[in-house]
């Protein structure tokens, strides 16, 4: 009868053993399989950051390059260009993504190699300019607004319009983006959007004549269209300008460094972006692009590129690692009425005579 015991208690042991093998070694989705292989992105900047990808190279034995595009125009020519068969994974906003999954640019996801989908904001996954189907094409990493950024140490008195922008005493101290979402700004200022936000992205001759107007108006004032985000936290480093149309990744690299840069929601209102993760369709490592999707949407992640970036993120559970401060300042904490202020980019049907209007601008 002891033997028998000794034997049993022996089983369980090697059973237990074979148990705690298992768990620690995790599921199969989770194993490393990718060793040596290269996953190419094209992203905004910001979105590769060595301080959250290095963590999935070290995890997956890969190595991860980065090519950075500055405007959505930019990215779809890159990969009109060629860049289809060169770049896996992408991050496009939501006035072109919704184009990519229309002309078969991208495949579609298998959101059973991304269990991470689950966590992410039912506001954002419930949009369905990336599904096509039944099956979608695009998953939610980040979102934020074209703020009024100002510099405070200058302009005392939170700006409440745009109209700042045409202010004399700001003549060449204004910058912003070299990107048809001037148009838009120009559009809310006409308040085209009271009663339906796709007007800004469905203008009229007429009213896009009207916004060239405004904008070659505002020439003199314009130090510099910015091309990059890098760009914009330049010329407020060096006190090049006071005001701008940025996003929030400016305020937060610039004031690293003293400074005392703030944004604000004019009574016009802003526009806004939301940012996926989609695959390339003729992408050679569709496998590893939803690993890699699945691991930046990791709340504890998502959290690092909150930090990096400034950016509000898709993973609502982020905000457990963050201090309260953190998860105001990105509006995790109270998204859903945040977002409610923000009109979010949308499909420019015409975008061709956006650009030509947008080029006609800088033409003069």
């Amino acid at each position: 009868m002891k033997k028998r015991k000794s034997v049993g208690l022996l089983a369980t042991i090697i059973l237990g053993l074979l148990m705690t093998m298992t768990a620690c070694s995790g599921t199969t989705a989770d194993k490393p399989k990718s060793d040596g292989k290269t996953l190419n992105l094209l992203t905004w900047e910001g979105y590769a950051d060595p301080k959250f990808v290095k963590g999935f190279e070290e995890k997956y034995g890969v190595k991860v390059t980065v090519t950075y595009f500055g405007s959505s125009d930019e990215l779809v020519s890159k990969l009109k260009g060629g860049g289809g068969n060169v770049y896996d994974v992408i991050s496009p906003s939501s006035d072109v993504a919704g184009y990519l999954v229309r002309e078969g640019l991208v495949a579609p996801i298998n959101l059973n190699n991304v269990p991470n989908y689950k966590n992410l904001a039912e506001k954002l996954k419930n949009m369905n300019d990336v599904k096509k189907g039944g099956k979608v094409y695009g998953v939610p990493f980040t979102w934020g607004p074209d703020s009024l950024i100002y510099d405070a140490d200058v302009i005392k008195t939170p700006p409440n319009s745009w109209k700042i922008f045409w202010d004399p005493k700001y003549k060449g101290k204004v910058s912003l983006w070299d990107d048809i979402s001037n148009i838009y700004l120009i559009g809310q200022m006409m308040g085209l959007d009271k009663n339906d936000p796709s007007a800004l992205y469905n203008m009229s001759d007429a009213q896009l004549q009207e916004a060239k107007k405004k904008l070659i108006e505002l020439k003199p004032q314009v130090r510099k269209y910015w091309a990059t985000a890098g760009e914009l936290n330049d010329l407020f480093s060096n006190k090049e300008v006071v005001l701008a149309v940025g996003w929030p990744l400016t305020p937060k690299a610039v004031n690293a460094s003293g400074r005392n840069l703030k944004e604000v929601i004019p009574k016009e209102g802003i526009t806004g972006w939301i940012d996926r993760l989609m695959i390339v369709k003729s992408s050679p490592n569709k496998e590893l692009a939803e690993k890699y999707i699945n691991y930046v949407i990791d709340e504890k992640v998502q959290k690092i590129v909150a930090d990096v970036t400034g950016y509000g993120v898709a993973n609502k559970n982020a905000a457990k690692y963050m201090t309260p401060e953190q998860a105001k300042s990105i509006h995790i904490d109270d998204m859903d009425n945040y977002m409610k202020k923000i009109n979010f980019w949308q499909e420019v049907k015409d975008r061709d005579k956006y650009n030509e209007i947008w080029n006609e601008v800088k033409a003069q």
